[in-house]
């Protein structure tokens, strides 16, 4: 009985295509040739499993990799998933009649349905109307504090957090921060009892290329894991005066905003923030560190005071430092100074460069920039600058930071006059100073068109007011041609320039 099998089979595996016949009669075939010998143990073996007791021999040296396994274990029960309820009212305008925002790139899986309709046909809506959204979050404190990102939980009316045993909590908003896109939270336990949570850890000793792990809500997958690296730092993805990312290619998605990214000792490192839409691997984390220096303020007022100088700044490049007659370009070029502000009443002008502050060297705008908003308000900041190329000190009393004003749009050119920097300019007026929304008694020349083939083209733009040239205050076109007189043949021109309520200086070259 057993020959007629092995006949049998010999002649099917003979007349059929492998292509056709796959695995498992490919695995007949094989037993139709085996020895008689053979048991009936040996037939139903797979011939593709490993010997246990003869193992193959591996490579000199070689290591299988370790598993994340019980890392995970330990660290999910302190990752939850948070599910939040907005109640969206009728508004008074149409999208069409305010100024529209650009939406950050975070989480837009969720975005609003009706959007595009009021958009395009500028009707508003009628009723009330619930929108709900997904997140992620951990627990910071045995006691029931919760550590998201701002955009996960704002203006939400309800908002609920589930754990990977199921149970589910009311979540209370404690504090939040729109700039650097954090949000701390809160449950109540029962009876008293201690919530699992992580530990955060030290994001500025992390290196390019160290080992991290993501664990959050993606698509409301919850309790999701991925593993990675970090693919960069100091990363600057425009969302904010405070950009300061942390990249990685562990796969974030919709829904891991506000969750974990740990580094391989379990300690948090970042909280997952944003995404690229339709890349692959590229995702962003706010270094904990910056999280950590936030969260006494907010769960004491609910919100983060920052100090502020009263300045706008800008970066030094190459032809703004010969302009300004130094070699180097390290410091920060201060190219407005705001009435009454604190660094008007310690004797900073437009065109100094600020060096250090409380002893701390500034290189560029980024650093300056988070150095003064750690500070409080009402602290005093010691701060060194150049100024006409001789150092200087000043001490400040910071204020507190302002809002800017929204950058005011369009204007019909009048009075035109050509000059030879390429641009077509018209002395300010108190009615086109009031038409942009600005001081009617700001002085300076509105630019109205500039020549693509000339040297100012990508460097001034429609719209601008020159304030001044070569360090020359400038209210009419006389003003201009004499200080464009007086420079170098070969020296660039220095302008400093108003651009909707900022100002900054720059350099064209001859």
């Amino acid at each position: 009985m057993q020959t007629t099998k092995k006949a049998i089979s010999k002649t099917i595996c003979a007349k059929s295509a492998p292509w056709l016949i796959g695995l498992v009669l490919a695995a007949a075939c094989m037993g139709a040739g085996s020895s008689s010998t053979s048991t009936a143990a040996g037939q139903n073996k797979f011939w593709f499993e490993r010997d246990t007791k003869n193992p193959p021999v591996l490579q000199k040296n070689y290591q299988p990799l370790p598993s994340l396994s019980g890392l995970v274990k330990e660290l999910r029960p302190a990752v939850v998933n948070i599910y939040t309820t907005q109640v969206i009212k009728p508004r008074e305008q149409t999208r069409n009649s305010q100024p529209r925002t650009r939406r950050r790139f975070q989480d837009d899986f969720f975005a609003d349905p009706f959007e595009h309709f009021e958009r395009f046909f500028g009707i508003p809506r009628q009723r009330e109307f619930r929108r709900n959204s997904l997140g992620s979050g951990f627990f910071i404190s045995p006691e029931g504090y919760l550590l998201t990102n701002h955009h996960v939980v704002a203006n939400a009316s309800e908002i609920k957090i589930k754990m990977t045993d199921e149970r589910e909590f009311e979540a209370k908003l404690i504090g939040t921060d729109a700039k650097t896109d954090i949000a701390l939270i809160k449950v109540e336990p029962k009876n008293g009892e201690k919530l699992p949570h992580v530990y955060l850890g030290n994001s500025d000793k992390l290196e390019v290329g160290d080992w991290v792990i993501a664990i959050g809500n993606p698509f409301g997958l919850g309790h999701t894991v991925t593993a990675g690296i970090i693919s960069g730092k100091d990363r600057i993805i425009n969302q904010g005066p405070y950009d300061d990312f942390l990249q990685t290619d562990a796969s974030i998605n919709p829904g891991n905003s506000g969750g974990p990214l740990f580094d391989a000792y379990g300690n948090v490192v970042g909280v997952n923030t944003a995404i690229v839409a339709g890349a692959s691997g590229v995702g962003f984390a706010v270094p904990i560190n910056l999280a950590k220096q936030l969260i006494p303020q907010l769960r004491t007022t609910g919100k983060v005071s920052r100090g502020w100088m009263g300045i706008s700044i800008q970066d030094l490049n190459e032809e703004l430092a010969e302009s300004f007659g130094i070699k180097s370009q390290s410091g920060v070029l201060v190219s407005q100074v705001f009435h009454n502000g604190p660094a008007a009443k310690a004797g900073i002008k437009p065109g100094d460069i600020i060096l250090s502050i409380n002893g701390e060297n500034m290189t560029q705008m980024r650093e300056l920039t988070s150095k003064v908003a750690s500070l409080a308000p009402g602290s005093k900041a010691n701060v060194e600058y150049l100024r006409s190329g001789k150092k200087r000190t000043t001490t400040m009393v910071l204020g507190e930071r302002e809002e800017g004003e929204a950058l005011a749009q369009g204007i019909e050119p009048r009075n035109r006059s050509s000059i030879n920097l390429g641009l077509t300019l018209s002395p300010m007026t108190p009615d086109m100073a009031q038409r942009l929304g600005l001081d009617e008694k700001i002085q300076g020349l509105f630019v109205h068109e500039v020549d693509p083939a000339s040297p100012s083209a990508q460097i001034v733009q429609p719209g601008d007011i020159i304030l001044e040239v070569n360090r020359k205050r400038v209210k009419n076109l006389e003003d201009l041609n004499k200080a464009l007189s007086k420079k170098r043949k070969k020296s660039n021109t220095l302008l400093r320039i108003q651009r909707g309520s900022a100002q900054l200086f720059v350099a064209i070259q001859p």
